[in-house]
């Protein structure tokens, strides 16, 4: 082994002029002695160590570029949180704070229901009244969670596997585009936010959807829901829906019914059972089928269901009830004032009445109207205490709103002539007076009678019978036209009345529903009326708002012996006069058509002892009709009426009666319990007495007579 004075360093030999390049280079003997003691080391276990192999230089962008793309991640995601944090509470402080948070309460529903105790219409801003879970079938809520929010009483508000199935669904194109959106988010939309699709709404959706899933239960929410959603054609509630599709409350649909409900709520217009019944039809299957699968109900229900369809029903008619609902409307405030909780409103509209008013007006109108260019109409019947049992505001109710029952004031005609008999007799006239017919003229104005001719002498019942105009503008001129509106105005007449010398032929305007009620007078016997057509007002649980008195009268405004001898002069309408045509055999009946002098109003009003009714034809716009009076086809209107409405009842008389027939029995006031209260206030009104003079000197004071001066 060689010493170390023997050791040679290795020679680096560097070419000349070339730096920087090393040659490593051993003599033979020293790559011997290196090879030996390597032997030996490995022999005897021991030894130099053998020198370790340079390490290779780590490579840039190894292990801490993928250490830094974690970090990246992290605190990407971290800032995402935060920014998403930022985000929902920025949408957070839009709403109302949580704790001040509560659901709105649903606008009350007013139900108004018929004599018989159907509904007529729902009024109010849902179209049908609140119902409980309990109150309905139990396959009505579960279709609207199979197809809706299969996962409703799993998640928490938020269905983030719903979420997802929607996504994949979407972008596989299958089953069209879809949402991810729970009842319960649905329901928040519909409780707090508008319908408009934008992120920041979807936001707040699902933070109110998380508020009520922790405020209320499952059942409750889905209760809130089923009250709330949209069904289209103004329906807000399943209530509303299956009154206004199947013509019944949601508590009677059948499973076919339900199916269809549930999934009208996706696309209310698209999918409306009465306009598109094919596309709400395939909807239902697809509503049916997720039942079925998630065995909300039995294969056999399956098969019935998909073997019977539901078929909406289609409105009959004009739907004249319509009319009468809003005339309840009219007058609800007066008895309940603001209503703040679902109602129930009792009236006296009696079904087979309305449905009869509207059929034989809009009969006569189809058939006739065109020949005659008469357009429309007004129909109203009621008691002879004041109750409304028939009410039409028009030929259709979709076509047109306006209520020409109650609001459309037009002149009577000589309709109004029985206020200026009335108020000849209470002065001392009796029907048996011989007046005189013949021409008129005050100051230049000189009325004539509709067919131009003069009898002379004639008996004052036939004057009123034939509608005279001379003899009705005398009697006016003789007792003064300021009597004239007084007697009407004790009726029941409330539109303003002009006290002139025209007013003897109907001039100043008045509405159907208040003429009728002052003939009312006449039909029971003297006594004012105040035309009713509510009986009672109670809440959905039972609570009664408001009854009805058992009067409420104006008391006795005619004397009974003036109100004998006034039906005896309108009774002779249907004698000798221009009702002839409307007699209804067995029946006493008395009334007085009316026609004004243009053409433009035609009416006829009359009555029973237990029934009055009233109709006008002519049209909105004011153009004038082809020669329509009161004694064609309002008469026609009337008679055919009258003869559904009094079918099988038995004949009652008129008050007075026995003075010109005595082939009906009387019923008086003793004997009719619906003039049990005709006596009411028999000193509250005294007819003036004597009766004046007649002297032709009056004529002299016209102005002053025509004027009220």
């Amino acid at each position: 082994m060689a010493n170390g004075r023997d050791r040679r360093e290795p020679v680096f030999d560097a070419p000349a002029g070339e730096a920087g390049e090393l040659d490593f280079r051993l003599s033979p003997e020293d790559r011997a002695g290196g090879t030996m003691a390597r032997r030996r080391a490995s022999s005897n276990g021991g030894g130099p160590r053998r020198a370790a192999k340079p390490r290779k230089p780590k490579r840039k962008g190894g292990r801490s570029l993928l250490s830094k793309l974690v970090y990246a991640g992290l605190v990407l995601c971290l800032w995402g949180v935060i920014g998403v944090g930022g985000v929902v509470a920025y949408y957070a402080s839009q709403l109302p704070p949580i704790d001040q948070l509560t659901v709105p309460k649903r606008p009350p529903n007013i139900a108004i229901m018929a004599s018989d105790g159907s509904l007529l219409a729902n009024r109010g801003e849902t179209g049908g009244r609140t119902v409980t879970l309990k109150e309905l079938p139990p396959y009505l809520p579960k279709a609207f969670v199979a197809i809706e929010d299969r996962r409703f009483y799993d998640h928490f508000g938020i269905d983030p596997v719903g979420i997802s199935r929607a996504v994949y669904r979407n972008l596989a194109h299958r089953g069209g585009l879809q949402g991810g959106s729970t009842l319960t988010q649905q329901l928040a939309k519909n409780l707090f936010l508008t319908q408009e699709r934008t992120a920041s709404r979807k936001i707040q959706e699902a933070i109110l959807a998380l508020w009520l899933e922790r405020n209320y239960s499952k059942d409750q929410i889905l209760e809130l829901y089923l009250n709330r959603v949209y069904f289209g054609a103004g329906a807000y509630g399943v209530e509303a829906a299956a009154q206004r599709y199947y013509g019944k409350s949601a508590r009677n649909v059948s499973l076919a019914e339900a199916a269809v409900l549930a999934g009208l709520v996706q696309s209310p217009s698209r999918l409306a059972p009465n306009r598109n019944p094919d596309r709400a039809q395939a909807r239902a299957e697809l509503v049916i089928a997720a039942m079925n699968e998630l065995g909300f109900i039995t294969p056999g229900m399956t098969k019935t269901a998909l073997g019977t369809p539901a078929e909406s029903v289609r409105p009959n008619g004009a739907g004249s009830a319509n009319y009468a609902a809003d005339y309840v409307m009219d007058v609800l405030d007066d008895f309940v004032g603001n209503v703040e909780s679902d109602i129930v409103v009792s009236t006296t509209i009696e079904p087979s009445m309305q449905a009869a008013a509207e059929r034989v007006l809009v009969d006569e109108l189809d058939a006739k109207g065109q020949k005659f260019n008469v357009s429309q109409g007004a129909f109203v019947a009621m008691q002879p205490d004041g109750a409304v049992k028939a009410l039409v505001g028009g030929r259709n109710y979709e076509t047109s709103q306006f209520n020409r029952a109650t609001a459309a004031r037009r002149q009577p005609g000589s309709s109004f002539k029985p206020f200026v008999y009335l108020a000849a007799v209470e002065r001392g006239y009796t029907p048996d007076m011989v007046l005189e017919d013949g021409p008129v003229n005050y100051g230049g104005w000189a009325p004539k009678n509709y067919d131009r001719k003069y009898r002379g002498p004639i008996a004052m019942r036939d004057a009123l019978a034939l509608s005279l105009n001379t003899i009705a503008v005398k009697l006016n001129m003789e007792v003064g036209p300021k009597a004239v509106v007084q007697a009407a105005q004790r009726l029941g007449i409330s539109s303003p009345l002009q006290a002139n010398g025209s007013l003897a032929l109907g001039t100043s305007e008045v509405t159907p529903l208040e003429l009728v009620s002052a003939y009312a007078a006449f039909a029971n016997g003297g006594t004012g009326v105040v035309p009713y057509v509510i009986t009672q007002v109670k809440t959905t649980d039972g609570k009664l708002v408001y009854k009805r008195p058992g009067s409420g009268g104006l008391g006795r405004v005619i004397d009974r012996s003036v109100v004998a001898m006034m039906n005896e002069m309108m009774h002779n309408t249907f004698v000798v006069g221009t009702a002839r045509k409307a007699q209804i055999p067995g029946w006493s009946l008395a009334g007085k058509t009316g026609t004004t002098d243009d053409y433009k109003d035609a009416w006829f009003v009359g009555f029973s002892g237990s029934l009055v009714a009233g109709v006008w034809l002519g049209n909105d716009d004011g153009a004038l009709t082809k020669r329509v009076t009161g004694g064609n086809l309002p008469t026609e209107v009337w008679h055919n009426f009258m003869k559904i409405a009094l079918k099988d009842q038995q004949p009652v008389a008129l008050p007075g009666s026995e003075r010109f027939r005595d082939d009906v029995p009387v019923a008086g006031a003793g004997q009719d319990p619906r003039y049990a209260n005709a006596g009411n206030g028999d000193n509250a009104w005294i007819p003036p007495q004597p009766a004046p003079q007649r002297r032709a000197s009056r004529e002299k004071n016209f102005f002053e007579k025509l004027f009220g001066l």
